[in-house]
């Protein structure tokens, strides 16, 4: 089960964000059983987006996930 403040990982992209599959957010608030508010920053702490998400758009983040850096593209990250 997936609550506040849980990271959790895209299921898909959200190239309007410039978010891939595997990018990881941290849910910031739960709207029922089926919505997240969820946060995505950089390494750097920046927002990126803050997005109301569907429970397919992501998974729970689990221990035995490794984490992969990317760069975000500069127009994106302006």
């Amino acid at each position: 089960m997936i609550t506040e403040s849980d990271m959790v990982v895209l299921t898909r992209d959200l190239d309007a964000h410039g978010l891939k599959l595997g990018d990881i957010g941290t849910v910031v608030h739960k709207y029922g059983k089926k919505g997240f508010e969820i946060e995505f920053v950089t390494a750097e702490g920046k927002t990126v987006a803050v997005l109301t998400l569907q429970k397919d758009d992501v998974r729970p983040f689990h221990g035995k996930d490794i984490l992969h850096v990317r760069e975000m593209s500069q127009t994106m990250n302006a």
